[in-house]
């Protein structure tokens, strides 16, 4: 308070100064670097979320370009069933490799199992005559049992999955030549004494598409295991151990068993695909099949299932196995060197690779 009389002291108010601003960028120049960057992360999560997109679109443009410049020669119902055919074992193989793949781990011994498994079907039914229906069975057998090691091993014992599959891989491929005496049985002996075994080698012609069992049975194996990796608890729980082992077994799945279950179903799975290999050559042979470990990882990479896990379909494996063939035949009828598969087929591992490694940063 002022004294009495006095004046009361006051002040003026300050007037607000303007504040100084530097440059700044145009606005329309910061909504596009927005609009191009949102787009850009769109794409990313999109691929995130269906893996297998990239594959498809592939395998629509790689029809499409060998369509233009092969025409009715490629389009033919006969060309494209083909390839159907000449991708169904590998196909079948790498569904047990997706499998595998899914949990983050890697099964160099697919292609072994397979071949042991016919080998085995074979033997069974001409050296001890077994009949060949429990001959078959038998094989299964075989297959899953090897599967099941490889799971023990990997789950029980904590092994790393490239050293315990490259070791039954050695195992078992010593074992088929130890058991078959390296020798084949001839196409005509199965024809006469046992034709089941060459069941998946019979064909059914639609108009002018032919088919063989084997494709219906990789067809059908790939939609199961999609809707059952989809759809049931199981399904989930392989995800989730490829995706993070620790924060899965802290939310009460059994990692060990999820482990042991996936490898030997992937054993008998390629069990399967022995059956249907003898359908495809004709004969049982235990040389057949030598590369199909490193084709059905092919086709799982192009087919946008991620080597880290817990990311990617049964169906982008389809896909990828798909492009493979498509690739073959196109540039086989193109009369072009067989070289230059191998080197598109490279190029694009290379490439699926390194997409994966891209739509990763979403999550990282």
């Amino acid at each position: 308070m002022g004294r009495p009389g006095g004046f009361m002291a006051t002040t003026e108010p300050e007037e607000p100064q303007a504040e100084t601003k530097g440059p700044s960028e145009p606005t329309d120049t910061i909504a596009f670097q927005t609009e191009k960057t949102s787009l850009v992360q769109s794409i990313q999560h999109l691929l995130h979320r269906t893996p297998s997109a990239v594959s498809m679109i592939v395998l629509v443009f790689s029809v499409a370009i060998f369509g233009i410049l092969l025409g009715t020669k490629f389009f033919s119902p006969f060309a494209l069933t083909l390839i159907l055919q000449q991708v169904a074992i590998v196909g079948i193989v790498g569904t047990a490799q997706s499998l595998v793949i899914l949990t983050a781990g890697i099964d160099l011994s697919v292609g072994a199992i397979m071949v042991l498994s016919s080998v085995v079907m074979g033997q069974l039914t001409f050296r001890y005559g077994v009949p060949p229906g429990m001959a078959v069975a038998g094989g299964l057998l075989v297959g899953t049992l090897c599967g099941a090691l490889n799971g023990f091993l990997v789950a029980f014992m904590r092994l790393p999955p490239f050293i315990v599959t490259l070791g039954t891989w050695q195992i078992i491929l010593a074992t088929n030549f130890l058991y078959s005496a390296n020798e084949t049985i001839r196409s005509q002996d199965i024809e006469k004494s046992a034709p089941i075994l060459q069941f998946f080698g019979e064909k059914i012609k639609i108009g002018g598409a032919v088919f063989t069992y084997g494709v219906i049975g990789f067809v059908s194996l790939v939609l199961i295991l999609t809707w059952v990796l989809n759809n049931t608890a199981w399904g989930r729980h392989v995800y989730a151990v490829g995706d993070d082992p620790e924060a899965a077994e802290l939310s009460g799945v059994r990692v060990k068993r999820v482990l042991l279950s996936v490898y030997a179903l992937a054993g008998l799975i390629c069990a399967f695909a022995g059956w249907a290999l003898i359908g495809r050559i004709g004969s049982v042979s235990p040389t057949a099949g030598q590369f199909a470990n490193i084709e059905s990882i092919t086709a799982v990479v192009i087919g946008g299932i991620s080597l880290f896990g817990g990311r990617g379909s049964i169906m982008g494996m389809l896909f990828g196995a798909l492009i493979v063939g498509v690739f073959s035949l196109g540039l086989r009828l193109m009369g072009a060197d067989p070289q230059w598969t191998f080197l598109l087929i490279g190029v694009l591992i290379i490439g699926a690779v390194a997409i994966d490694q891209w739509i990763r940063r979403i999550a990282a």
